[in-house]
């Protein structure tokens, strides 16, 4: 993806290097269910998310960052910047405003204004404050345990959780929490499949943009359709535990991730994203 010397987004507050304690904070145990429901990477286990906080000290210590760490930081605030732009563009043509989300740069934990979450938790947006949450060293996991390699696979993973804050924007988001204790947990799975696929729709829309504006490279698509596949439940789920259980998806097969993202790309508006109200996915 073409990104340097381009404008930087002013929406990001890096937190990185602030350790914090105790397993109080804002949102509580609701606030951590939250949090594993819009987490791009999913199974985590909670257990350790708890125990990290309760051995961590409250301290703060000055976060040394690395070349590289730096100029993934300055990629990651240039997409986020991207998003800003083509977000205000699009919502326009449908007579919305867009008002962007923040996004929090942390390393190891982080309070939110869904409660607490650690590294475990992967990339994740919060629609009680419209932030966007991210660890930076989650993306040598994406490259090294998914294989999912190069740019354009980080810059998806961020518009996926983007993707989000327009569905909390517009509404959606708080559709989704009112049918939650309405229908039963696996009905509720299918309704957060439907949103996660909604979001990569939106990430494809965002991505078809890029295309037009003449930022994508030879092979960024290809990286963004393979980052989508390999964060499908599916696939996850025979790594992580040798079997696929399709009732406990939240996310997504691979092939429903890449696909979608790809009808968002192809599509490059609004008009064919309702994953909803159609029978299949």
């Amino acid at each position: 993806m073409r990104w340097k010397d381009r404008r930087k987004s002013d929406n990001i507050e890096d937190k990185r290097g602030k350790s914090i304690g105790g397993f109080a904070a804002v949102g509580g145990t609701l606030g951590i269910i939250i949090i594993l429901i819009y987490t791009l990477l999913g199974g985590g286990n909670i257990s350790d998310v708890l125990n990290n906080f309760i051995n961590n000290e409250n301290n703060t210590t000055p976060y040394e960052e690395t070349a590289e760490e730096k100029e993934l930081s300055e990629f990651v605030s240039v997409v986020l910047a991207d998003t800003e732009d083509i977000w205000t563009e699009v919502l326009e043509d449908y007579g919305y405003q867009y008002d962007p989300p923040k996004l929090i740069l942390f390393s190891d934990a982080v309070y939110s204004g869904c409660g607490i979450a650690n590294s475990q938790s992967g990339p994740f947006y919060c629609p009680g404050d419209k932030t966007v949450y991210l660890d930076l060293s989650f993306f040598e996991e994406l490259q090294n345990r998914f294989g999912a390699t190069g740019d354009f696979a980080i810059a998806y993973v961020i518009a996926h959780e983007v993707g989000h804050h327009v569905q909390n924007l517009l509404g959606i988001l708080d559709q989704i929490q009112e049918i939650q204790g309405q229908v039963t947990q696996e009905e509720f799975n299918e309704y957060s499949v439907r949103l996660e696929l909604q979001a990569d729709y939106l990430a494809g829309v965002w991505a078809r943009y890029i295309e037009e504006l003449g930022y994508l490279e030879e092979g960024d698509l290809e990286e963004a359709l393979n980052a989508a596949s390999a964060v499908g439940d599916d696939r996850i789920q025979k790594q992580t535990q040798g079997y696929v259980v399709p009732d406990s998806f939240t996310h997504g097969t691979s092939e429903q991730r890449s696909r979608w993202f790809y009808k968002g790309f192809n599509t490059g508006n609004l008009d064919n994203w309702d994953t909803f109200n159609i029978d299949e996915l």
